[in-house]
């Protein structure tokens, strides 16, 4: 693949994780009803979008671990919950685990140029 193509899949996956958080404790399977506070997990999530929609190299770099937060919470709540939210957990798993991979391919290629 090329930079290019890693470059929008990581922006993609990025945005639709911050659309999955927002979403999963507001709407589809908040821990109360009416939707919690925990749907501010997703503001970390903003510090690296428009690096990352730039092509920073560095952004690149240390937003691969920040997602791995995600990427854990995703297997502890896939683990711990049922129904609904379970499965949002292994959405979040899927998009985390693509953005960390197409990062890091991204950051490698770039370097390499």
């Amino acid at each position: 693949m090329t930079p290019r193509a890693f470059q929008f899949t990581a922006g993609a996956s990025l945005v639709a994780l911050i659309f999955l958080c927002v979403l999963w404790e507001s709407i589809l399977a908040p821990l109360r009803p009416g939707g919690t506070l925990l749907t501010i997990k997703a503001l970390p999530l903003l510090l690296p979008l428009f690096g990352i929609l730039r092509g920073r190299i560095y952004t690149y770099q240390w937003a691969s671990m920040l997602i791995l937060l995600y990427f854990a919470e995703g297997v502890v709540r896939a683990w711990s919950d049922r129904g609904v939210s379970q499965w949002l957990a292994i959405a979040e798993i899927a998009l985390s685990l693509m953005f960390f991979s197409t990062a890091i391919c991204f950051a490698r290629t770039k370097s390499r140029r």
